[in-house]
């Protein structure tokens, strides 16, 4: 049985540590000051007077020393580190221990009868259904066509750091891993108790040097639209606008569907892959 690994328990700190030495001086407002600095993030001095809090304050909230600031610090820390709002919100969970101990663990690897029979009517995109951990529940025979031959691609995230396909699927492999963990962090939410999703984190920390680099950055994302650069050993190569619902039936399952450019290469290519699928069905 795997070591599971709780989330550290200075998760505030940690989070405003990692944002700090994101975000840039030009990016704060502060140009001019970058020739004097040895790194490219901010001085905490500098988060504190943005912030309209004092230094000594902002320290130990970074060191893990106070750990209740007030919704107005909150909101003017969000600002200067410029957080979407997916992020802000994770922010605000992190600080306050009240919806860190309501928020509901859900899990739920059963597809019902009804979603499977919609998804196998998705006929003209690849579409396929995952859970908070990104395991791949459910495809559609493009789908199945996309991921054949793929090791590790009954989960998303060890498609994207330990599978050695990983980086050939994923044209844009940086951007893509770096946006799957920002999603991972969202869903796996400030106090991650469910042992399944502390498990594949540590899995993938073990394995994965960039999952490592990427997971010490706290960026959180909520999946949305992108479109999906990928390459196919068969039909080449593809760019699908990839759209995530959440299905409500089973509120951590989501709906994945990517589609091509009507009269584009890609819509060529995903015609392809529908033959392909048709071949093997």
């Amino acid at each position: 049985m795997p070591t599971v690994t709780r989330m550290s328990r200075n998760d505030l700190g940690e989070f405003l540590r990692a944002r700090r030495q994101l975000i840039t001086p030009d990016q704060a407002g502060l140009a001019g000051t970058v020739a004097r600095r040895k790194t490219s993030g901010l001085r905490r001095e500098e988060v504190a007077a943005l912030a309209s809090i004092s230094t000594d304050y902002y320290m130990r909230l970074e060191q893990g020393r106070e750990r209740n600031p007030s919704d107005q610090v909150l909101a003017a820390l969000a600002r200067v580190f410029q957080l979407e709002p997916a992020a802000a919100d994770h922010l605000h969970s992190l600080a306050d221990p009240r919806i860190r101990r309501n928020m509901p663990v859900h899990r739920s690897d059963y597809v019902s009868a009804e979603v499977s029979q919609f998804l196998e009517e998705l006929d003209h995109v690849v579409g396929f259904i995952v859970n908070r951990r990104f395991d791949v529940l459910a495809k559609n025979p493009l789908a199945v066509a996309q991921f054949r031959g793929l090791r590790d691609s009954d989960n998303l995230m060890r498609l994207t750091f330990l599978s050695p396909d990983g980086r050939e699927f994923y044209r844009d492999w940086e951007n893509e891993a770096r946006s799957k963990v920002a999603n991972l962090r969202a869903a796996a939410g400030p106090a991650c108790d469910d042992p399944s999703m502390l498990e594949l984190i540590e899995e993938l920390r073990r394995g994965s040097d960039d999952f490592c680099r990427l997971w010490a950055r706290h960026d959180v994302r909520v999946k949305a639209h992108e479109s999906k650069h990928l390459h196919h050993r068969e039909v080449g190569d593809m760019t699908l606008w990839s759209e995530s619902f959440t299905i409500n039936s089973a509120r951590d399952q989501q709906l994945i569907v990517g589609r091509a450019q009507p009269g584009s290469p890609s819509a060529d290519a995903l015609a392809r892959l529908a033959v392909l699928a048709r071949l093997a069905a």
